[in-house]
C-alpha cells in the first residue's frame, strides 16, 4: 500500500478520464478510446477512480490501470456505493477487505480512497470510527461527508485519531465543508465553478484554494482533483491550478504546461 510521496507534493488531477467531450480538446481525435488512459496519464500524475463508485472493478482491471500507467502515477479509488450508500457504513469490514482486495491490483500505485457520504446520512460516530478502524493505517482515507449534523468535535476527532482526511470540497466557489487540518495530508474536491463557460473556475477562486492549501498544509502532501469534466473543463482548471500552486513555491506532480487544442 502507498505511504505518500515523502515529501509536500500536491498531485493534482481529474475525477476520471473516460469522458467522451474530451476527444479533440484534450484528446486527439486519431487517439482511441482504448489509449485514453495512457494519454492522460503521460499528462497527469493522478487520477480518481469515479466508476468505482458504481461498479466496483474487478482485481483484473485495477491490475491492468497499474501497468498501463507510468511508475509515478497514483489512483485514488472512490469507494463503492455499497459500503457508504447502501450499507451506510454498518458492518463495513467485508465490504472494505473486498474492495482492497481487488485495489490492491494497484500495487504502489494506489492512492487514498475516498468515502463520499450520502447527503442524507446524518452523523454516526461509532459507524465512523469502525469503517475508519476497517482500513490498514497504510492506507490513506479521506472522508466526504454531506450532512451538516457531520461538523462536531466528535466526528473531527474520530477523523484525526485514525490520520483520515476530512475532505475539503467547493461547489460554485464556496467550501463545502469546514475547513479542518484532520490528517498529516489533504484532500480537495472541486465540483463546479461559477466561470465562464459553466462549469469553469476563474483564477480568483483557483487562487483562494491554493492560498488555503498552503495555510493549512504548508509542507503536507495534498491530492486535489477536479470533477467538473462537461466541456473539458476539469483538465483546463487543473492545468491551471497547478500553475498557480507552481508559481508560490509548492511541489506539483506531473500536469501539462497547457491544454492542447486538438480541434
Amino acid at each position: 500500500m502507498k505511504e505518500g510521496t515523502g515529501r509536500d507534493m500536491m498531485c493534482v488531477g481529474t475525477s476520471g478520464w473516460q469522458y467522451r467531450d474530451w476527444r479533440g480538446r484534450f484528446y486527439p481525435r486519431e487517439v482511441p478510446h482504448r489509449l485514453w488512459l495512457e494519454h492522460y496519464a503521460a499528462a497527469f500524475g493522478t487520477v480518481e477512480v469515479n466508476n468505482a463508485f458504481y461498479r466496483l472493478p474487478e482485481r483484473s482491471t485495477f491490475e491492468a490501470w497499474r501497468s498501463r500507467t507510468p511508475d509515478d502515477f497514483t489512483v485514488g479509488v472512490k469507494a463503492s456505493r455499497f459500503l457508504t450508500h447502501v450499507k451506510r457504513l454498518k458492518d463495513p469490514e467485508e465490504p472494505v477487505a473486498r474492495l482492497l482486495d481487488r485495489a490492491a491490483g494497484l500495487g504502489p500505485k494506489l492512492g487514498p480512497v475516498l468515502l463520499q457520504l450520502p447527503p442524507t446520512l446524518h452523523a454516526d460516530p461509532e459507524a465512523l470510527d469502525r469503517t475508519l478502524r476497517a482500513f490498514p493505517r497504510d492506507v490513506r482515507v479521506a472522508v466526504e461527508p454531506r450532512h451538516d449534523s457531520w461538523w462536531t468535535d466528535e466526528i473531527r476527532k474520530t477523523l484525526t485519531g485514525h490520520n483520515a482526511a476530512l475532505c475539503w470540497s467547493d461547489r460554485k466557489g464556496r467550501p463545502q465543508a469546514p475547513l479542518w487540518r484532520t490528517a498529516d495530508w489533504g484532500y480537495l474536491r472541486m465540483h463546479e465553478g461559477r466561470a465562464n463557460p459553466w462549469p469553469r473556475y476563474g483564477r480568483a477562486s483557483l487562487s483562494a484554494w491554493t492560498d488555503r492549501l498552503a495555510e493549512v498544509f504548508p509542507n503536507q502532501d495534498i491530492y486535489v482533483y477536479f470533477n467538473n469534466d462537461p466541456g473539458c473543463a476539469a483538465i483546463s482548471d487543473a492545468v491551471a491550478f497547478a500553475r498557480l500552486a507552481a508559481r508560490r513555491g509548492r511541489p506539483v506532480g506531473r500536469a501539462p504546461e497547457h491544454v492542447p487544442d486538438w480541434s
